[in-house]
């Protein structure tokens, strides 16, 4: 059974950094893309970063371009996302992702689903 499970979610004030963690398990995506999004309450899921197959390609929202970083270890099949000076409006449930090779910022390119982590950035 595929599986992605988001970790390391939390609250924190703002400035802060925090990683999050995304373990997959039941095959391995080396050759996958792996993305994150976010959900704020009341608002659609947006697009925050994505990494391609060997990790040479990045893509970050304009939103988080500069403050979060998206990285993956293969041999963990283990995808983090990196984020730091941390703001309110980032707070979200924030999901991985895994989709086909390249880090397309659209959620409809990713066919496997973690169930989110909540991350609080308080002011």
């Amino acid at each position: 059974q595929v599986q992605l499970v988001e970790s390391g979610g939390g609250l924190v004030q703002a400035g802060d950094s925090l990683r999050l963690s995304c373990a997959a398990s039941g095959r391995t995506f080396s050759n996958d893309a792996m993305g994150w999004f976010r959900q704020a309450p009341g608002k659609e899921r947006e697009f925050v970063a994505a990494i391609g197959r060997g990790g040479g390609t990045t893509r970050y929202a304009d939103s988080v371009k500069g403050r979060y970083t998206v990285s993956r270890d293969d041999a963990k099949n283990t995808v983090y996302l990196q984020m730091s000076s941390l703001k309110p409006e980032d707070t979200a449930v924030y999901y991985c992702a895994a989709g086909r090779l390249y880090p397309i910022p659209v959620a409809g390119h990713y066919y496997y689903w973690g169930q989110g982590t909540q991350v609080i950035v308080s002011s």
